[in-house]
């Protein structure tokens, strides 16, 4: 089941539904997984809750013994969608598809590229854009900088929210 708490503009649950189930598979992830589409201030709270660290982020995952629960910030989306050149709609797909890798067991953070490697081929599979993983890891001093004045923005625009 897919749940819009934050309502992502060109972007059904119809959709996003169909793409999840097309991940899932990929990933070999069996049973329900469901999906929660926020905005930031749910995403730093689960974030806080379940990670302790008390910030917004894109995706979290949370496998059950099967299948799992995947959290997404709409409003990165949107950003990264901009930042990346593509639609929100994309951007959502990658985080689906980053998310259903975590649910599958994999951890970009341990295991020495491998959830990388799967990630890159996947992606080319579905005819997606640059994984989250090459993102966040991309050598490209241009590329870093972007992400650093868009997360700089993005902190002073909610900051001004907050106000």
């Amino acid at each position: 089941m897919v749940i819009f708490e934050t309502a992502v503009n060109g972007v059904s649950a119809t959709a996003i539904q169909r793409f999840v189930r097309q991940a899932q598979k990929l990933a070999k992830v069996s049973g329900d997984v469901d999906i929660l589409i926020s905005g930031n201030k749910r995403l730093q709270e689960l974030n806080r809750r379940f990670r302790h660290k008390n910030k917004p982020t894109d995706v979290l995952s949370f496998p059950r013994p099967i299948g799992g629960d995947i959290a997404i910030s709409a409003d990165i989306a949107r950003e990264n969608a901009a930042l990346h050149g593509h639609s929100s709609a994309v951007e959502l797909k990658i985080l689906v598809l980053h998310g259903m890798l975590h649910l599958a067991g994999h951890d970009h953070e341990s295991d020495n590229g491998k959830m990388a490697r799967l990630e890159t081929r996947l992606r080319t599979q579905l005819k997606l854009p640059a994984s989250l993983i090459d993102r966040t890891h991309s050598a490209d001093p241009k590329k870093k900088m972007a992400r650093k004045t868009s997360n700089a923005r993005s902190t002073k625009a909610r900051r001004r929210s907050a106000q």
